[in-house]
């Protein structure tokens, strides 16, 4: 039975989805005005891992993931940069894309751009305004959080704690300028900043506010209501204390039956963001020599609720997990002797994938999950000796099962073999191997140990099989 922490209840729940069997899963996506850094990938890879154990649970999951291409930052930095807002947004959400893919985060099924449902957004406002939740005011139309019962309900406030603190919260979170501190822009009017980027409408010339565009596109995609919305922390006020008010009150229903989020990330005990400039981007961490879907283990295996403390120790020590399950991979490539045995492999199986989901089932307890990893690689490798091709076949599909939901097995298996492949047809390499077998037929042993230790400095282990045979490996990912 899978259980989910609910953000809007404070509890954690079983998951029963609106419609059996199929989810409806939003989360938010970019603002497309520079590169992500690790501490927003944070939120990506949670969604995904979200998504691959709801597929591998057995549900229909559709993901909605939007691109936030017009707000006050995209102008403001597209204007810097000489280039239309199209061309400055277009650059940065391919960049993003490409960063997805570096972590091995799938695509969602509909990735839509806020510039494109103006239409959807204009529908909901003029309804709000019909039914007396907005109020237009100078060339901008606001929300009025007094007109919505529940406001507040998600992020635990009270309209009066609003009242009190909005010049702290509302005003500087929003990052929007407004009459009434207390309520939040829809529509904002076309100032002589915006430059060219406004659109003619019923309600004037200008363009919408972030967070009418979430509202929009999930919507549209997903329904009125649905299972799933996900989101940083920092989202949950005031933006999705906002969707949920202006979903709610166009509506009439009840608008997400679920909210997660996940915990910043930290690096040296601050929340890494642009605007304190203490973040990394994937292409810094390439650059420092490691494999980007090192950040992916990184992000995963401390809870999503728990705030994760970046450091460069911690991708050492990812890049040992990946080398561990490699090594096993490996291990049980080469498994060539059969017949029988009383090793229960598949009793073994049975038992880790039990184990597995009960642990993801816990509110997506990945440390647990990683743990019964470990345990099985452990239980593994003491009996190798033991084990036959055909259980060797099962347990090697049994990772890459359990690889649909952690997404990071498969790929450095597959990066290994294509690495493999190349040194094989490296004839520098083969030359160097066809000269040690001579000095080994020859009994010249140390020039023999010569080339091979020079070929293991290189991270090429060659190991002896009986005859003039031998086993080719690699000592790096």
């Amino acid at each position: 039975m899978l259980k989910i922490f609910n953000t809007l209840t404070r509890k954690l729940e079983e998951f029963k989805p609106l419609h059996k069997n199929k989810v409806g899963l939003y989360s938010c996506g970019p603002t497309v005005y520079n590169y992500v850094h690790l501490g927003n990938l944070r939120a990506y890879v949670f969604v995904d891992m979200l998504k691959r154990y709801l597929v591998w649970r057995g549900y229909e999951v559709t993901h909605v993931m939007n691109i936030t291409d017009v707000d006050d930052k995209t102008i403001r930095d597209s204007q810097k940069s000489g280039k239309t807002l199209k061309e400055f947004t277009d650059f940065y959400e391919e960049a993003f894309i490409k960063d997805l893919d570096s972590v091995n985060v799938r695509l969602p099924d509909v990735m839509p751009r806020a510039t494109e449902h103006l239409e959807e957004m204009i529908s909901i406002i003029r309804s709000l305004l019909e039914k007396g939740y907005a109020y237009k005011q100078g060339d901008s139309i606001y929300f009025s959080i007094s007109k919505s019962e529940n406001y507040g309900e998600l992020a635990e406030l009270s309209k009066q704690n609003l009242k009190e603190n909005a010049d702290q919260r509302l005003n500087v979170k929003d990052e929007y300028e407004k009459d009434s501190a207390n309520d939040f822009v829809l529509w904002k009017g076309w100032k002589e900043e915006d430059g060219d980027v406004y659109w003619e409408t019923e309600f004037g010339k200008g363009r919408p506010g972030w967070h009418i565009e979430c509202s929009a596109m999930s919507m549209k995609y997903l329904g009125e209501s649905f299972d799933i919305h996900c989101g940083g922390e920092d989202l949950v006020f005031p933006h999705h204390t906002n969707e949920i008010a202006q979903s709610e009150g166009c509506t009439g229903k009840h608008f997400v039956k679920y909210w997660m989020h996940n915990a910043h990330l930290l690096i040296e005990g601050q929340k890494m963001s642009k605007s304190l400039g203490n973040f990394f981007t994937l292409r810094e961490i390439a650059d420092k020599g490691y494999l980007p879907i090192l950040v992916r283990i990184v992000l995963m295996k401390v809870h999503y609720r728990q705030n994760l403390n970046f450091t460069f120790v911690g991708l050492d020590e990812a890049q040992a997990i990946a080398k561990k399950i490699l090594d096993t991979l490996i291990d049980l490539d080469f498994i060539t002797a059969t017949g029988e045995n009383d090793f229960d492999a598949a009793g073994l199986v049975e038992g880790s994938r039990q184990k597995f989901l009960e642990a993801m089932d816990e509110d997506l307890n990945v440390s647990g999950a990683f743990a019964e990893l470990m345990n099985l690689l452990a239980e593994v490798n003491r009996q190798i000796k033991r084990i036959n091709p055909v259980q060797a076949k099962l347990l090697k599909e049994y990772l890459f099962e359990l690889d649909g939901v952690l997404g990071f097995i498969r790929l450095i298996y597959d990066r290994y073999l294509v690495n493999l492949a190349r040194v094989e047809k490296d004839s520098e390499i083969q030359e160097k191997i066809k000269q040690r077998l001579f000095f080994k037929s020859n009994k010249e042993y140390e020039k023999a140990d010569g080339i091979r230790a020079e070929l293991l400095a290189r991270g090429i282990l060659i190991s002896d099989a009986p005859g003039d045979k031998y086993v080719l490996r690699l000592s790096y990912l």
